[in-house]
């Protein structure tokens, strides 16, 4: 594992909001990031309620960090509602906590069939701070979204686990969404209650939303719908239908663009890609630089017919058809953009020069 320093993550655009370090255990709510974001960007255009895009590690050292996530957290005046497949962050433990004690309704689903040995101590944490805390329902391979939802008003969809060991939030890449749009946050709302209660339900999409299981169609949909770029950040790449969606997209001319971690058992995935046209930038695993732990696929960022997914779902059968995810696919300019420039310069970054042992 790397050893890092902690708290790196930052909203993009919040880069002139002079936000301090981590949030004391005794701190009261204050003025989250988003809101500071929504005053820098308020002449900016965005539709569908996707108002700010959440970027891990945001270069902003201690000035960025956690504070944008523990901030949102600590605004809820009603409810907080939060899916996640690994939690280990004692500070989210006592803003949740904190929360608790401000007469807020707080409630966890966390992942039991992978995780639960690595939850369990913050399962009994929660717990302890009078959190209303269950494992995941066990009829999912994995409950592997990771989404917070606050007074039903807004939802944080995320890639990003809240894992405060080995310097995952200096370390490794990751991007957030947050979503007021009402219909989104409704069905983000119902499905959460659904899955606390081990109730089975139908996901609605609501108008920016894509769930797992089942998945795969609206993935493949992005990737088919490119004409003229696709770029991609995912950190599996073993679903036979999107390599192959991803070497037809290179054979009809689009500039495709992969960015991952160098992993052996994709090499078959990335010898195709090559072979077709398409262009593979790993970084090495163990690398101190980036860890490549973001799900992206961007097509045609720029162009009229731009889409971009972000979210939880890897590229594997098991997460777009068995496991419990979520992520949005839109066409939003200010979205598509602001992630579109992290993820180019992480491609353009990983080269021999640098760490990127395997580039292709």
């Amino acid at each position: 594992m790397r050893a890092a320093l902690r708290h790196g993550v930052g909203v993009l655009f919040v880069t002139a909001a002079c936000l301090a370090g981590p949030l004391p255990a005794n701190a009261t709510a204050l003025p989250r990031a988003v809101q500071l974001a929504a005053d820098v960007s308020a002449a900016r255009p965005h539709s569908e309620g996707l108002i700010g895009v959440l970027v891990e590690p945001s270069r902003l050292g201690s000035a960025g960090g956690m504070r944008a996530i523990y901030d949102f957290v600590l605004s809820a005046k009603k409810s907080v509602d939060m899916t996640m497949y690994e939690f280990i962050d004692p500070t989210m433990v006592k803003d949740l906590g904190l929360d608790v004690r401000r007469h807020v309704k707080v409630r966890v689903i966390l992942d039991t069939n992978l995780e639960r040995s690595r939850n369990t101590a913050t399962y009994k944490a929660l717990k302890a701070e009078g959190v209303g805390v269950v494992w995941a329902d066990t009829a999912f391979a994995a409950t592997h979204q990771k989404t917070i939802t606050v007074d039903g008003k807004e939802s944080l969809v995320m890639s990003l686990n809240l894992d405060d060991e080995y310097g995952y939030y200096t370390t490794t890449r990751d991007f957030g969404v947050f979503d007021t749009s009402p219909k989104d946050v409704a069905a983000i709302t119902a499905v959460f209650d659904g899955d606390y209660a081990h109730r089975p339900i139908k996901p609605s999409d609501g108008t920016d939303l894509v769930w797992s299981p089942g998945s795969q169609p609206q993935m493949l949909a992005v990737i088919n719908g490119a004409r003229k770029t696709l770029s991609i950040e995912n950190e599996e790449m073993d679903d036979a239908a999107v390599t192959g969606a991803i070497v037809a997209a290179a054979r009809r001319g689009v500039k495709v663009e992969v960015t991952m971690v160098a992993d052996r058992s994709y090499d078959g995935a990335w010898s195709s890609i090559v072979a077709a046209g398409g262009h593979v930038h790993l970084y090495a695993d163990g690398s101190s630089d980036l860890y490549i732990h973001a799900k992206v696929t961007i097509a045609d960022a720029g162009l009229k017919s731009e889409r971009i997914y972000v979210g939880s779902i890897n590229f594997s059968s098991a997460s777009m058809n068995y496991n419990r995810e979520l992520g949005i696919i839109t066409g939003n300019a200010t979205i598509v953009k602001d992630i579109n420039a992290v993820v180019s310069k992480d491609f353009a970054d990983c080269s021999p020069s640098t760490d990127c042992t395997n580039y292709r």
